[in-house]
Order: C-alpha cells, then sequence, then structure tokens
C-alpha cells in the first residue's frame, strides 16, 4: 500500500531550498556567459563561483545548453515585468521610457545583469524560436513607447525600430559594464543617459536646433 511521502523524503527540486538554488545557478550563469559568452563559460566554473561542484548542476539542469535557455528564459521574465509597470501607470511615451530605464538599472544591481536580447543562436531549433517570439513582442512594447512619445510630443519624429534597437544595445552594453565600475549610482546613470539620449529625443531642443 503506498504512502505518503514525509516532507524529508520530497525531492530537492520541489522544495523552496531548490528553487533558491536553481535561481542562484541561473544568476551565476547568466553573470558567467556575460562576461566570457556561452562558448567559454562552464558548468565547472558556474558550479565555482557557487562553492559547487559541477556534477551539482546535473541535478537542476541536465546541459549547459539546458542552463542557458533558463538563463534567457529568466532574463525575458524580468524585462517583461520591468515593461509592464511604466505601461500600467501611464504618462507620455518618454515618461514610459525613462521609468523604464530606471528600472531596469536599479533591477539589474539588486539582481545582476540580464541577457537581454543577446545571442541564442546555441539553443536548440525549439528553444530559439520560442526566445525569439518572446523577445519580439517586447520590442514591439519599446517600439510603442516610442511611438506614443512621437504621438503626445514628447519624442522627436524617429525610426522607432531602429532607435529601439539602440536602446537595447545600450542597456545591453550597461548590464555587461556597469558592476565593474565601483561607485557608480543609478542617479549618475540617469543623468548621463538623460545628457545623451533624451536630450536628443526632446522635441523643444530639436526645433532650437533646427532653428539656427
Amino acid at each position: 500500500m503506498a504512502t505518503k511521502k514525509t516532507k524529508a523524503e520530497k525531492p530537492l527540486a520541489q522544495t523552496k531550498k531548490a528553487e533558491g538554488m536553481r535561481d542562484e545557478i541561473i544568476r551565476a550563469a547568466t553573470e558567467m556567459i556575460n562576461a566570457k559568452s556561452y562558448a567559454f563559460a562552464t558548468l565547472t566554473g558556474i558550479a565555482a563561483t557557487l562553492d559547487l561542484r559541477d556534477a551539482a548542476l546535473y541535478h537542476y539542469f541536465p546541459s549547459k545548453q539546458a542552463l542557458a535557455y533558463a538563463c534567457h528564459r529568466s532574463s525575458l521574465e524580468r524585462f517583461e515585468r520591468l515593461l509592464t509597470e511604466p505601461d500600467k501607470k501611464g504618462g507620455t511615451g518618454e515618461h514610459k521610457l525613462r521609468h523604464l530605464i530606471r528600472d531596469m538599472l536599479v533591477e539589474s544591481a539588486e539582481n545582476g545583469p540580464q541577457l537581454y536580447f543577446g545571442d541564442f543562436s546555441y539553443l536548440e531549433a525549439a528553444h530559439r524560436k520560442a526566445i525569439a517570439a518572446w523577445a519580439d513582442r517586447l520590442k514591439a512594447v519599446l517600439v510603442r513607447f516610442l511611438k506614443e512619445g512621437m504621438a503626445d510630443g514628447t519624442i522627436v519624429q524617429c525610426e522607432p525600430e531602429l532607435v529601439m534597437q539602440l536602446l537595447l544595445g545600450m542597456l545591453i552594453w550597461m548590464g555587461k559594464w556597469v558592476p565593474s565600475v565601483e561607485g557608480l549610482t543609478v542617479d549618475r546613470l540617469m543623468n548621463a543617459i538623460d545628457a545623451s539620449i533624451f536630450r536628443g529625443l526632446d522635441r523643444a531642443h530639436a526645433v532650437s536646433l533646427k532653428a539656427l
């Protein structure tokens, strides 16, 4: 006669402790892939950053490829949550972009860098297709923010798809570079972004330059 499993007999993969370790592995793997690329990130190296043996990682992920897929999914989940917040609060297109970028900087400082929309050619075909579709959906939200700003007058007329790619490129690069700069704050970063990005998008500034 079958009996119920006790708490001690519960499979590790289903416990809260296991979920926490899984998240730690994903964070460590994401940081290493960002720093070294997928090709040079090894399970042994990832395990070492967590004081684990690489064999322990197989308890959570069957392969490096499966772990990388989990990293991409985690990053897209994080980014989607960040996109949703300013969209719910509303405001101008520029306001949504500012809100998003600041939140991304804060979130990355707290939870580590993301893979964002980086290379995922090393994933299995089905996983590549899933990540590409998800990324395209989130990129479309960024494009919509830009178009809303163009419509409400807070952002100059531009090619939103191209500007979106430039913004993503900046954020991906910053996610890799910023952690290495001692003493760098979100406010300092936002001031730099304001000077280099938003003043360029500011409609009144663009009009005044055109008049010169």
